[in-house]
């Protein structure tokens, strides 16, 4: 049937009110619209790009939308000069946001050029109340305005605002709502990452998060097994669970099941062949979780664990719920389960109150737990937060040289451990081409750490075994072992 003459309203009132099915006809009439039946002169988007800050949920954010606006008929290209531009925003730093009105302006220079060009925004910063009044008042070009908890609706909202022409916004302050099938554009047709659970109940005292992405929600365990086993029939051999603490996956649902259990029933999939997962919050990383860690033919040797700070002072203040000894015995535990274990983490300097003491603690921890690498942050005020109103903030020049301390110890570490599987033979899977060095390609081990060795294109996507010949301190330099 043919809707291209039927109005906004008419449309709406014969559309399925259950979703997936919904979304799956404003696709539909998106792509009759995209085919040239405008209803006005100004041409609609052909062609689309998609901006991605912040985190991998983001990102996989991304690979639905890019999927969705597939499905409508849309190609993507690697420029903001696209009839459709779409921010998918990060929040988690002030920065983030400003990075986000500089491309605004850029892009308003763009559509002077070509009014027929639409701007979108979705994700974390939208759902900020004042970020999307600032935008509705100085950024009167903005097309389309939606949310982290609504992004399922794409189509339903492009489809609005090309049938009225007028700016749409559409923010949701939570949901419970899970909507499963819709399409995803994977960046790599050979390994993918997986929502297992979305949202976030743990309220550390520096952290937006919880505001914007709303309350723990997991996806039921059959959805998340079907998915998988889909797109290992699709050629991917390495799925990333992906969940704001995915130590809590299950606790929401009717009938719970606990995240170690999840792993289980993944590690039975036939043609996985490895599972990553982040984040793992140290507060209720459990003990069954590291017997399944242990005994797994799947699971990479690869934990991610945010340590924050070093300080049990501190970590009190931050709302984190594990002491600099709880901390210490954690990872002391998992790498006596998991020998040669890659441990990385995040780490804070500066929050407000720090002393010496708390950072020579941090530092004490780095250097007993000897992490593979560490993301180190200087602590900024993130306005929302309950640490961003309190006192005792720490000057900024102390903070810069804590932090340059902080940075060279991690550095030093990390530079003697990834080193230890130097001159063994390792399984790798080999993601792309080298940037560097021709007929060369890029690899991961097990653990995370990557591997430059010589071999043909043709292995992209598949486990082969290298012979580590060099360490780099942060990479391996290899080759192909003989069979």
């Amino acid at each position: 049937m043919n809707h291209i003459n039927k109005t906004y309203e008419e449309i709406c009132r014969i559309a399925p009110a259950e979703e997936p099915a919904r979304q799956q006809f404003f696709i539909e009439r998106c792509r009759e619209l995209l085919d040239g039946k405008e209803r006005d002169s100004a041409s609609p988007a052909k062609t689309f790009h998609i901006e991605t800050y912040g985190c991998q949920m983001n990102a996989k954010d991304s690979e639905k939308l890019s999927g969705i606006l597939k499905k409508c008929g849309m190609q993507e290209t690697d420029s903001e000069q696209a009839d459709l531009v779409l921010y998918n925003t990060c929040t988690v730093r002030e920065n983030a946001n400003q990075k986000v009105y500089g491309h605004l302006g850029y892009v308003h220079s763009l559509k002077k050029k070509n009014p027929g060009m639409m701007v979108a925004l979705c994700g974390c910063m939208m759902q900020e109340k004042q970020v999307v009044e600032k935008i509705r008042r100085d950024y009167k070009f903005v097309d389309l305005i939606f949310g982290t908890h609504n992004i399922f609706k794409l189509a339903e909202l492009l489809y609005h605002r090309l049938m009225n022409g007028s700016m749409e916004v559409d923010i949701w302050e939570g949901t419970d709502d899970i909507v499963e099938d819709l399409p995803a554009e994977r960046k790599y047709p050979f390994k993918s990452g997986v929502n297992i659970m979305f949202g976030c109940n743990n309220f550390c005292s520096y952290c937006i998060v919880p505001y914007v992405r709303g309350r723990e929600r997991s996806r039921e365990p059959e959805e998340i097994i079907k998915e998988i086993r889909n797109l290992v029939a699709d050629g991917v051999v390495e799925v990333m669970l992906l969940g704001q603490n995915v130590n809590s996956y299950g606790k929401t649902l009717e009938h719970p099941i606990s995240f170690a259990e999840l792993l289980s029933r993944i590690e039975e999939i036939e043609g996985l062949r490895r599972i990553r997962f982040m984040t793992s919050h140290p507060k209720d990383l459990s003990d069954e979780l590291i017997e399944v860690m242990k005994t797994s033919e799947k699971i990479c040797r690869h934990l991610h664990l945010p340590m924050q700070s070093g300080s049990t002072e501190i970590l009190k203040v931050m709302n984190r719920r594990y002491t600099k000894e709880q901390f210490l015995a954690l990872a002391e535990k998992i790498k006596a389960a998991v020998p040669g274990i890659s441990l990385t983490t995040d780490i804070i300097v500066g929050f407000p109150g720090e002393t010496e003491e708390d950072f020579q603690d941090t530092l004490d921890v780095v250097n007993q737990v000897r992490f593979d690498s560490a993301f180190t942050f200087i602590y900024s005020k993130r306005t929302g937060t309950p640490a961003a109103a309190m006192e005792n903030q720490v000057p900024e020049q102390v903070v810069k040289d804590r932090f340059e301390r902080l940075l060279a110890q991690v550095q030093k570490i990390s530079g003697e451990v990834c080193g230890r599987d130097v001159h063994t033979v390792q399984d790798v899977l080999a993601e792309e081409k080298d940037t560097h060095t021709e007929g060369w390609l890029t690899g991961r081990l097990s653990n995370n750490t990557i591997v430059h060795f010589p071999g043909d294109e043709s292995l992209i996507g598949t486990i082969v075994s290298v012979y580590l010949e060099e360490s780099r301190g942060f990479y391996y330099m290899g080759r192909l072992a003989e069979a």
